[in-house]
């Protein structure tokens, strides 16, 4: 089991950046993917970015280039660096784990752009 909890959400202008973290509660060494999801408002959660064990990373094609997650397996951390951004990111941002047969998620954090 691990409890995730996300931090550095908040109100932006367009064409600003943020940095979402999200600490997880036991080592990530083990867990091979973990991943950042978004949900809009009336819209369905979607996959944003995800990152293996060995440090690929994957992006949905909206962010690509203006995105980039990392993970910190000493402190049980991963990141989302969000560059350039726009007022369609505006959502809640949900760190995501999956081990073994469960998926893990946190509370998510609003990250809202807007001038």
């Amino acid at each position: 089991q691990v409890q995730l909890v996300e931090s550095g959400g908040g109100l932006v202008q367009p064409g600003g950046s943020l940095r979402l973290s999200c600490a997880a509660s036991r080592s990530i060494f083990s867990i091979n993917a973990m991943a950042w999801y978004r949900q809009a408002p009336g819209k369905q959660r979607e996959l944003v970015a995800r990152i293996t064990g060995d440090g690929t990373t994957d992006y949905t094609d909206s962010v690509k280039g203006r995105f980039a997650m990392s993970r910190d397996n000493a402190k049980n951390t991963v990141y989302l660096q969000m560059n350039s951004l726009k007022p369609e990111d505006t959502a809640v941002y949900y760190c995501n784990a999956v081990v073994g047969s469960f998926a893990y998620w946190g509370q998510g954090t609003q990250v809202t752009v807007s001038s």
